[in-house]
C-alpha cells in the first residue's frame, strides 16, 4: 500500500448505494479492518468477502488506499451519529462529556475490546498523516471544548485536551486488559476534573 492520504474518495459517491459494489466493498472493509487490521486485509480478500470484480474496487475508490480513507470517514461519521443520538434528549453538558465514556464502555466488549479504530489505523501508518482521522479528534476537542463553555469551565480549550488524554488512554487500556475497567476509570478521573476536584497525583 501506499499513501491513503493521497487517495481520493470522491470516485464512490456517485458509485455507493444499497447493494452497490462499492457499498458492498466498504461494508466488507468496515467489518475486517477493525476485526485484523487494515495492512494484514489484502485486495484478494476483500474482493472474495464482498462478492465484488477487482474493476468495480477501481471504479469507485481507485485503489485499496481510497477504500482505507473511505472506511475511516465512514467510521468518523457513525461515531459522531452515535454521540448525537445518544446526547440529543441530554441538556447537560456535563452529562454530554461523559457520553463519550459511556459509549465506549457499552461499545468496547461488542467490538471484542480492540480499542480505538482510529489509533489502530494511525498505529499502522505511522508516517502518514491521514485526514480523517485528524478531522474525527478535531471534532472530538471542539465537541468537549464547546461542552465545556456551556459548563463554564475556566480553561475550557485546556480542560478538553485533558479530558483527551485520558479518553485515548482509556481506551488503549481497554484493549491491553480486554476490559472495560479502564473506561471506567477514566470516566472517574473526568468526573473529578468537572466537579473541580482532579485527583491527587
Amino acid at each position: 500500500m501506499s499513501n491513503p492520504a493521497q487517495a481520493s474518495t470522491g470516485r464512490a459517491t456517485a458509485a455507493a448505494g444499497p447493494g452497490s459494489p462499492a457499498d458492498r466493498l466498504l461494508a466488507t472493509a468496515t467489518e475486517l479492518f477493525a476485526a485484523q487490521g487494515i495492512r494484514s486485509v489484502g485486495i484478494d480478500l476483500l474482493l472474495r468477502a464482498s462478492g465484488v470484480a477487482k474493476a468495480s474496487l477501481y471504479n469507485a475508490y481507485g485503489s485499496k488506499d481510497g477504500l482505507v480513507v473511505a472506511y475511516l470517514e465512514r467510521l468518523d461519521q457513525a461515531d459522531q451519529n452515535r454521540w448525537f443520538e445518544a446526547t440529543k434528549a441530554m441538556s447537560d453538558p456535563r452529562e454530554r462529556i461523559l457520553a463519550f465514556f459511556d459509549l465506549a464502555i457499552a461499545g468496547a466488549p461488542t467490538r471484542n475490546f480492540r480499542g480505538c479504530q482510529y489509533a489502530n489505523a494511525a498505529t499502522e501508518f505511522p508516517d502518514t498523516d491521514l485526514p480523517p482521522i485528524t478531522a474525527h479528534r478535531a471534532w472530538l476537542l471542539d465537541t468537549l471544548g464547546d461542552n465545556l463553555r456551556t459548563l463554564g469551565a475556566p480553561e475550557p480549550d485546556v480542560t478538553a485536551r485533558q479530558i483527551q488524554v485520558v479518553y485515548d488512554g482509556a481506551l488503549s487500556g481497554s484493549k491491553m486488559a480486554r476490559s472495560t475497567a479502564p473506561i471506567e476509570t477514566g470516566r472517574l478521573l473526568v468526573e473529578a476534573l468537572l466537579d473541580g476536584h482532579p485527583p491527587v497525583a
